[in-house]
């Protein structure tokens, strides 16, 4: 057998173990047929957030921490800078992070920063600790509060976070177009306090949006450096300056990075000595905490699950997470001079229902149980059940419905014209539709081959761009790059505390990258962070307003709400993983001088 025909024979094998695997009755029961017994589902309350550790903990020591990672980290070590969600989950040992928040994800006066809002004036004054220092000794002043506002505001930003939200301060749109050499909306007032005022305000500043930025960056350390060369810059890259618990020690690009206490942490020195952080593969990392490498994981596969559920040497955190995994539909281009995603009334997903019969078709369900034991449910909303005062649960959702899904291709004119099983468009002409979506595990390939056959059978010619699942730097390069060879993509979104979706889905966002706006997004948007939505309920409604209208035009629709399961060494002491939990890295000890095998 020639190695074309061998490819194609394993492909073809591998699916009809998917099948086999994911296939049910035609009630929707179990997978694999009646006798085999229901999936037995994780029941996600019964997750603790913190670790309950009474022994005796050691002096120092270091924390080996594992990067779940398919790829290399890009290594852009600066809040306002950085794109990938790796450089990111490193960065949260070395945070710049201003403020804390307490219950609802509001800015608490915890932190190293203070916020006070004047609804009034539209204004709102920050206001930070004294005496607290950089990781070089280097005293924290307003200016490095300032500067992140520089950086992003400036003709020459290279990264991601000049968007609608950001515009909203004073000044800034004139900043950016060079017409003025400062923001005029920022007013430092002395060395520890700064008045920003602000277009508009809405709810959202008190989760820090409407243009708050909750980062400081060292202006006295990255100064003479121009803005479009930061994202180069050594300082960036290679011996960043931190506010955080640890300070960076030694990096080895896309691997590893070690940290050391921060002697200078305005909580405290950490009662460990250092932090070593390593990239791991998805596929590799249950294995690797059973064996006792690694004392916790940035992230864990909830595919993986069921390979640490037993391990003795660990203990299993959780806790709902603000994010959900979605389809998007490529419905427009971003023109990159104007700063706004350009909708394409030819794009081949432009007919709402082939989007909402590409919703239908998909077994989500099937797919939650076999794959993720409850720590997946399918989502019905762009907001996370996790925000409860603005998580619509009236909405149902997309659930699995094939004949639905059908129904509505054949009304809207998509049809099998020449009898092979596959549906033609309108026009008669052969549609294929090309998915993107990132590599990962085995099973990731699994249940993206069993949604293509999901696809198939309701007569949707759904393939691979590449003709495979697609590295994740590239993955995401392709799609901001609005590649002529996407039409849907598979990816995750993370929403932060703050739930509002203009940063989002607004136009001028580059994280809309399914280029869909309309003048509706844009009224349903603004309302959300109006200065009439600093009522709650009016804030409440425009939130279940919002979401409707996505459900209905579908550019995007969500496919899982998730657990994030977070396992942790036994040696493991003052951990504690509540969203709203005061608890600090500083804090954190450990019971023996390795890892617990």
């Amino acid at each position: 057998m020639n190695k074309k025909k061998w490819s194609l024979f394993a492909i073809l094998l591998a699916l009809v173990l998917v099948l086999a695997a994911c296939s049910g009755d035609k009630d929707g029961g179990n997978a694999g047929g009646k006798d085999k017994p229901e999936p037995k589902k994780v029941d996600t309350s019964a997750f603790p957030m913190a670790v309950d550790n009474k022994d005796e903990a050691i002096k120092g020591g270091a924390l080996e921490v594992a990067l779940v990672s398919s790829s290399p980290f890009k290594g852009i070590f600066l809040a306002e800078l950085y794109e990938d969600g790796y450089d990111s989950d490193i960065m949260d040992f070395a945070s710049n992070n201003l403020f804390a928040v307490k219950q609802d994800f509001l800015i608490s006066d915890t932190g190293i920063g203070a916020l006070k809002v004047d609804e009034k004036n539209n204004k709102a004054t920050v206001t930070i600790r004294k005496e607290v220092k950089w990781s070089d000794g280097e005293p924290l002043t307003i200016d490095d509060v300032i500067y992140p506002y520089e950086i992003i505001g400036h003709k020459d930003y290279t990264g991601i976070r000049y968007d609608v939200n950001f515009k909203n301060i004073v000044g800034a749109e004139e900043y950016h177009a060079g017409k003025e050499k400062t923001i005029s909306g920022l007013k430092k007032i002395d060395d520890y306090n700064l008045e920003i005022s602000f277009k508009e305000l809405s709810p959202a500043i008190y989760t820090g949006g409407d243009g708050l930025w909750a980062y400081a960056a060292p202006k006295h350390y990255l100064k003479d450096v121009a803005i479009k060369e930061l994202i180069k810059s050594d300082k960036v890259r290679k011996s960043p300056v931190t506010l955080g618990a640890f300070k960076f020690d030694k990096i080895v690009n896309g691997e590893s990075v070690q940290f050391l206490a921060n002697e200078h942490y305005w909580k405290g020195k950490p009662k460990v000595d250092k932090a070593v952080i390593t990239s791991v593969p998805p596929t590799q990392i249950g294995k690797a905490l059973k064996a006792g490498k690694y004392d916790i994981a940035t992230s864990f596969p909830a595919t993986e699950y069921d390979s640490i559920k037993d391990a003795k040497n660990l203990t299993i955190l959780g806790r709902p997470e603000l994010a959900y995994t979605y389809i998007a539909f490529k419905l427009g281009k971003r023109d990159s001079k104007k700063g706004i995603a350009i909708p394409n009334p030819d794009a081949k997903m432009n007919d709402v229902n082939l989007r909402h019969a590409f919703a239908y078709a998909m077994d989500v369900e099937q797919v939650a149980d076999e794959y993720y034991e409850g720590l997946r449910t399918r989502s019905k909303s762009l907001i996370p059940p996790v925000f409860e005062l603005y998580y619509d649960d009236t909405l149902e959702g997309f659930k699995y419905d094939p004949e639905k899904a059908k129904k509505l291709l054949d009304d809207a004119g998509y049809k099998d014209v020449d009898g092979d099983g596959l549906r033609e468009d309108k026009n008669g002409e052969k549609l294929e539709i090309k998915l993107a979506a990132m590599a990962g595990s085995d099973k990731d390939e699994a249940i993206v081959s069993y949604y293509l056959q999901n696809w198939k059978e309701v007569g949707l010619n759904v393939v691979l761009t590449t003709g495979r699942l697609i590295e994740f730097n590239s993955f995401y390069e392709k799609v901001r790059a609005d590649d002529k060879d996407i039409d849907v993509f598979q990816a995750a979104l993370g929403t932060g505390s703050d739930p509002s979706p203009a940063g989002a889905f607004s136009p001028d966002s580059q994280f809309n990258t399914s280029r869909f706006a309309t003048p509706e997004l844009d009224k349903l948007l603004a309302k959300i962070d109006s200065k009439e939505a600093l009522d709650p309920e009016v804030r409440a409604k425009a939130f279940k307003d919002w979401q409707l209208y996505m459900f209905e035009q579908a550019p995007i629709f969500p496919i899982y709400s998730r657990t994030e399961v977070m396992p942790v060494n036994k040696r493991i002491k003052n951990y504690d993983k509540d969203h709203f939990t005061k608890m600090d890295l500083n804090e954190l000890e450990l019971t023996a001088d390795k890892p617990i095998k």
